[in-house]
């Protein structure tokens, strides 16, 4: 069963808000404790609530001061070495993204011209393609001839070896 999708407003009654906080904090927790365990780094979670007087820390107030302190001892250039806004979190998308949809074009590509490369061989003609079209079904087949003389000498030497 899936979720429902969660109406992010602050809720208005008191005691639901008080109860859905202290679930979502518990279970904020234990990520934090997860992330900590599988992935062997440091990490630690401090929240303000008004319903207590003190912060609540995880995992201890000393181990949450040995995690800042070693933020704090880190250079401006290494804390920041990771971090990305959505400018440059957009950016690195888009690139991905423009690299993947140019692969799927030179694949579409190379199999439409394996299309027209058999339909020429059943006799169609190829006088229907442009230069560019003409180029890209040249490359195809020197691809493949080179392929067949791969095969070819690659069978000479099973053969010769044999003898």
């Amino acid at each position: 069963m899936t979720r429902t999708k969660v109406n992010l407003a602050c809720i208005a009654n008191d005691s639901e808000r008080k109860s859905t906080f202290k679930r979502r904090k518990k279970g904020l927790m234990k990520k934090a404790e997860e992330l900590s365990i599988l992935c062997a780094v440091d990490t630690c979670a401090i929240i303000f609530s008004p319903y207590d007087p003190e912060p609540n820390v995880w995992p201890s107030p000393l181990e949450v001061q040995r995690v800042i302190a070693k933020l704090r001892n880190m250079s401006p250039l290494e804390q920041n070495r990771r971090m990305m806004d959505q400018k440059d979190f957009i950016s690195q998308q888009l690139t991905r993204l423009s690299e993947q949809m140019a692969k799927q074009q030179r694949e579409i590509r190379h199999k439409e011209m394996t299309n027209v490369m058999f339909e020429c061989l059943k006799g169609k003609g190829f006088e229907y393609l442009n230069m560019s079209d003409l180029n890209d079904l040249s490359n195809l087949l020197n691809q493949n001839i080179r392929a067949i003389e791969r095969r070819i000498k690659l069978l000479e030497k099973r053969h010769n070896g044999g003898e």
